[in-house]
Parts: C-alpha cells; structure tokens; sequence
C-alpha cells in the first residue's frame, strides 16, 4: 500500500497479502482514486491462512457499494516492477480505465431428461448452477462453486444414463437434469426458467418429487442439507434423506450430515441458495453443500481455483448422492436390501472435467464473449446430448429499459502507468513561467515606453538646439 497516509485522488496498489477490509474502507473513506490488486499466477503458492483472509475481505467489499474502481491483475514482470516503483517513488500514478459500455447479456440454461417406465410418473430434478463470480470476473474459475457441483450432475447424468438405457432397469421416475445460468447473480436463470415452465406442460408442473440442488462439494467431511421447511415424515424428500443418511453410516461413519432450516424472508430481494427459488414456487426442494452458512466467502472469490479442490472428497461425495438417488428411486430399502449395497462401481467424478470447467473463467458477462467461453458452453450442451434426451437450450435476455442486472462488456482493459513530476515541481515551474511572462511583459512594456516617447524626446531636443542657435 502506498507509504503516504493521503489517499485522496491516488490509486492504492496492493498484494494478496495487503489486501484487507480495514484497508479497503480506509481507502474507501479517504475517497481513493482506484485500488489495484495483485494476483499471483501461481495460487496454490499462497498459504492457507491468506487465501482465507483474502477470501473474507473479497466477500465484504463486494457487499459494500462504491463509485471507486477495484481493479485486479495478475502478476508479471512488468506489474512487479511497477510495484516495486511505486514504493520508492511516491509521485508515481497510473491512469484511470475506461470502460467501453454495457449490454444486456444471454443467460443460458440447459434441461436435459432421463424419462422413466410409465406414464404420468413423478418427475426428479437435479440441478446445479455453472457460472463463477468473484471481485474481478475475468479471474473467477470457481472452482469448488460452482465447478464441483457441475462435475457431479454430469457423473449422474451418465452413470444414471446406463440404468435407464436398459428396459429391466428403467425406475418409474423421470429424472431432470438441469444446468443453470446467472446462479452468482440471484439464480436469475433459475428464476426465469421457472417462470416460463410452470404450466401444464410442463414437468415442473404438478409432478415433481423434490428438487435436488448440488453446490459446493468438493472438501469438507460435512454434508449439510439446506431446506427452507423441514420435510414431514413419509414425503419424498424426508424419504431420500433417510437414504442418504443410510450411505453416509454404512459406507462412510466420518463424514457428518446436518439438517440446516432457513425460512426465505420475502422482505429481502435476493436469496441465499437455489432450492430457495423453488421453494417460492411451493415446489418440494433442497440444496446439499458442505458449506453451512450461505455467505461463506468460498461462494463468490477469485481464490476458489483448482487449488480449493479435494478430488477425493469430491468423488467420495458424488457417490454418496449417486447411490442415494439410486436407492430412492428403486426403493431398495423397502426390498430388504443391505445398507452397505453397491450400485455404482468403477471411476467416480472425473478429474478431467474439472480441469476443462476450471480452464477458463465463467462469469456470466464472458460466456458469450470469447471464443474459449463459447467452446465451454458448447461442450456443456455436447454433454448433455450425449447423456440425455429432450436437450433444450434456454436462452433469457434481460430487458434492456429495466434490467435486473447490469453486465459491462470490457473485462479486462489494459493498465496504463505515467511517470509525473511531484506537486512541489508543478509550484517551482510555476513560478518560473510566471517570472518569465513577468520579463517578458517588462521587456515589452520598455520597448513600448521607448519606441512611443523616445521620438517625442528628440524632436524637443532638436527643437531646444534649434531655438540656442537662433
């Protein structure tokens, strides 16, 4: 951070490691012209305790409103000795970035079906939203949110696929799967496509046994369940539940489940999980995280890279839910089955998939941007067909005069640093044009005096001698 205790119309550069709330609110106060961010290439090099206290800072000074522009940029050479200027030299400034403009953004969201034996049969979805968020998009992989959940509702989709591509076990449910748009920003996408399938054509209509939301899965030994009513006893989400709970004690007695009851508080314009836009719409649903409180900083940071992921965890957690979902729908409980039964065998979770969903960042403003952007949201939709039936492509623009977000195009703008001479220079030169306009003006005024009077004097003089002669 800058060495001078005045941060007024001065751009605070700052590390990781400077980077703290009391110091963003102190340069919020002092009315700073900008804050730059240094991020390292490397995160993984960071240790524990600073990646969770940049996380911490991350989140509350995206909770802060501000007209002064956060900028991030990751490290090189150029920007390191830059750095390391600007402490030495305390004139040193860099130039504001100019943003292009603004547009309204696609959302788009993906629903793909496994339909099941029978007719007029109950309907199961799982869901999870793909986009990232953090305090510069551009640099937000999310990597655990939402990456994890992702990569597990594509392993269930094909493990699932093998099951209902044979007749003798095809489960009399339609089992949804949903890939969501705009979940950083309100689960606008969520919301929307609700909105627009809640008819009687729809299988969202009447017909759905629970909604299944996965989000952030990928560490921890705690799996909680987030609900907005506890289920009553005997409905289908109590039902699968008790399963999953039979899956974690047979098969995996470390890991801890919980049961978290939030009510949405209708006063408030945003909610905290997905399930929650489901549960507005009195549709039976649930979020499993191993995340306990919703505003954990992990949900929403440009540190949440593949770093943050445990790859065994995951897996492990995959599992749980794939044979959950399995013995839930094939009631394999009721038919006397041992707890500790298998459904599922073989490689769980690929690891691939996350380094592909993790290779580029997904903020919602970028996914219809870049080339490498567009490719990631064309393989997601390949996935989908490879798995699934009735592949649909939704796609929600917002209206233009009153949007609910605000997307700016420009993610990346280039910085651009000028050496200026200090305010003291600025008073010394100055001074010195001002003595020298004051010459100037004397010089002129001389000349003036001389070429108006000088002839007058003359003639008087020639008139004197002239008049002594005579």
């Amino acid at each position: 951070m800058s060495a001078e205790p005045v941060l007024t119309r001065r751009c605070v550069i700052m590390k990781v490691l400077d980077f703290t709330t009391d110091k963003y609110l102190e340069a919020q106060r002092q009315n700073a012209a900008a804050i730059l961010i240094l991020l390292p290439k490397n995160i993984s090099s960071i240790p524990h305790d600073t990646v969770q206290s940049f996380m911490v800072s991350e989140s509350k000074a995206l909770l802060k409103e501000t007209l002064m522009p956060v900028y991030v940029a990751p490290e090189d050479e150029q920007l390191l000795y830059m750095y390391d200027e600007v402490k030495q030299a305390a004139a040193t400034r860099t130039s504001s970035i100019f943003v292009r403009g603004e547009r309204s953004k696609r959302i788009l969201h993906f629903t793909g079906v496994l339909p099941g034996a029978g007719e007029d049969i109950p309907t199961i979805v799982i869901t999870a939203h793909y986009d990232s968020y953090g305090l510069a998009p551009w640099l937000a992989y999310g990597a655990d949110s939402n990456g994890s959940g992702v990569t597990i509702l594509l392993e269930l989709a094909r493990l699932f696929q093998k099951l209902f591509s044979s007749p003798s076990t095809i489960p009399p449910y339609n089992l949804m799967f949903s890939l969501t748009g705009g979940g950083k920003y309100n689960f606008l996408g969520t919301k929307r496509w609700i909105e627009e399938n809640l008819d009687h054509t729809s299988l969202l209509h009447d017909n759905v046994e629970f909604v299944l939301c996965l989000d952030t899965l990928a560490n921890s030994d705690e799996l909680y369940v987030h609900v907005s009513r506890p289920p009553k006893p005997e409905t289908p989400m109590h039902s699968f539940m008790q399963q999953l709970e039979e899956v974690v004690s047979s098969r995996f007695p470390h890991v801890k489940v919980g049961l978290v009851h939030k009510k949405i508080n209708l006063v408030e314009s945003t909610v905290a999980w997905e399930h929650e836009r489901y549960s507005l719409r009195k549709i039976p649903s649930f979020t499993l995280s191993h995340l306990e409180d919703p505003k954990s900083e992990l949900r929403g940071s440009m540190l949440d890279t593949m770093s943050q992921v445990d790859f065994r965890k995951m897996k492990r957690n995959g599992i749980i839910v794939a044979e959950a979902l399995a013995r839930y729908m094939y009631n394999l409980s009721g038919k006397g089955s041992p707890k500790d039964v298998q459904v599922f065998k073989g490689q769980l979770v690929s690891s691939c998939l996350m380094s592909f969903l993790t290779s580029v960042p997904r903020a919602t403003q970028l996914l219809d941007k870049e080339p490498s952007h567009i490719l990631l949201v064309n393989s997601l939709e390949h996935e989908f067909k490879r798995y699934l039936q009735q592949v649909h492509r939704h796609a929600f623009r917002q209206d233009r005069r009153d949007p609910d977000i605000t997307f700016f195009d420009q993610m990346n703008p280039p910085v651009v640093m000028y050496r200026v001479k200090p305010a003291a220079f600025d008073l010394f030169l100055g001074g010195c044009i001002a003595a020298y306009l004051g010459i100037v003006y004397y010089t002129i005024q001389v000349h003036l005096y001389i070429l108006l009077y000088c002839p007058f004097i003359l003639i008087v003089v020639i008139s004197t001698q002239s008049s002594k002669q005579q």
